[in-house]
Formats: C-alpha cells, sequence, structure tokens
C-alpha cells in the first residue's frame, strides 16, 4: 500500500474550515479510495472521522518558454476534505 498522505494543505480558505467546522484538507495519492484515507487519517493522527469529500483536479497545459511550439502537463492533484468528530484535533505544528 502506497503512502496515501501527501502532505496537508496550507491555504486561508482551508484554515477556515478548519476553525469554523473542524475539517483539515490534505493532498492524498491519485489511487486511494475514500475508506483508505479515513483508516489512513484515523490510524495516523488517532482520531475519529465523520466525512471525506474529495476534490480531483486535472492537470494544466502549460507552454514551454525555451522551446516554441512544445507542451507539457502538470501533474494530476487529489485533494480531500476530511471531517473529525468535535472533540477531535489534529495538531499540525
Amino acid at each position: 500500500m502506497p503512502n496515501i498522505l501527501r502532505k496537508i494543505c496550507y491555504t486561508e480558505k482551508f484554515t477556515a474550515l478548519t476553525s469554523n467546522c473542524n475539517q483539515y484538507v490534505f493532498e492524498v495519492d491519485i489511487a486511494s479510495t475514500k475508506n483508505e484515507i479515513a483508516t489512513a487519517i484515523r490510524t495516523s493522527f488517532n482520531v475519529k472521522v465523520l466525512a471525506v469529500n474529495i476534490i480531483r483536479r486535472d492537470g494544466k497545459v502549460r507552454r514551454n518558454k525555451m522551446r516554441r511550439g512544445h507542451f507539457g502537463r502538470t501533474a494530476k492533484r487529489k485533494i480531500a476534505i476530511v471531517t473529525l468528530k468535535r472533540d477531535d484535533k489534529i495538531e499540525i505544528i
């Protein structure tokens, strides 16, 4: 089983979710499922997961400035928004 949790996302919108709704946002492996993400967070941080929502982002087409006519793509991303039980917290820092 590959490492499912890649990193925790820090943006202004995601920190508002943490403070208001007790939801945390992680970048996860592309092939992972909601159940796998829930068990990975449950075992890593010892918290109770109520729900997992998924956002899939395809990579963007980018132009290579050094070679005219050549294009590339950025990587695909999968983001998981995890809702925890009211009393549970994840110590980030």
